[in-house]
Protein backbone atom coordinates (compact mmCIF):
# COMPACT_ATOMS: atom_id res chain seq x y z
CA UNK A 1 0.00 0.00 0.00
CA UNK A 2 2.79 2.34 0.65
CA UNK A 3 3.22 2.75 -3.30
CA UNK A 4 -0.03 4.27 -3.50
CA UNK A 5 -0.44 7.90 -3.21
CA UNK A 6 -2.86 9.68 -0.95
CA UNK A 7 -4.97 10.50 -3.77
CA UNK A 8 -5.01 7.27 -5.48
CA UNK A 9 -5.88 5.61 -1.92
CA UNK A 10 -8.76 7.87 -1.55
CA UNK A 11 -9.80 6.63 -5.07
CA UNK A 12 -9.39 3.50 -4.28
CA UNK A 13 -10.96 3.58 -0.90
CA UNK A 14 -14.12 5.19 -2.71
CA UNK A 15 -15.07 3.15 -5.84
CA UNK A 16 -14.57 -0.14 -3.40
CA UNK A 17 -17.17 1.26 -1.44
CA UNK A 18 -19.46 2.17 -3.80
CA UNK A 19 -18.94 -1.41 -5.65
CA UNK A 20 -19.59 -3.16 -2.72
CA UNK A 21 -15.84 -4.90 -2.67
CA UNK A 22 -14.75 -7.81 -0.30
CA UNK A 23 -15.75 -5.98 3.33
CA UNK A 24 -11.79 -6.78 4.20
CA UNK A 25 -10.60 -5.16 1.23
CA UNK A 26 -12.31 -2.09 2.23
CA UNK A 27 -11.11 -2.33 5.71
CA UNK A 28 -7.37 -2.50 4.86
CA UNK A 29 -7.83 0.62 2.72
CA UNK A 30 -9.40 2.52 5.60
CA UNK A 31 -6.38 1.31 8.37
CA UNK A 32 -4.42 2.56 5.06
CA UNK A 33 -5.88 5.86 5.41
CA UNK A 34 -6.09 6.39 9.00
CA UNK A 35 -2.36 5.08 9.38
CA UNK A 36 -1.82 8.46 6.97
CA UNK A 37 -4.00 10.29 8.94
CA UNK A 38 -6.08 11.07 5.88
CA UNK A 39 -9.95 11.53 6.11
CA UNK A 40 -11.65 9.51 3.62
CA UNK A 41 -14.34 12.22 3.43
CA UNK A 42 -11.61 14.85 1.98
CA UNK A 43 -11.64 13.08 -1.66
CA UNK A 44 -15.31 13.07 -2.55
CA UNK A 45 -15.36 17.05 -1.55
CA UNK A 46 -12.43 17.44 -3.89
CA UNK A 47 -14.59 16.27 -6.69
Amino acid sequence: MALLTDELLLESYHMATELQLDREFIALLLAEIRKRKLEPAVYSLVQ
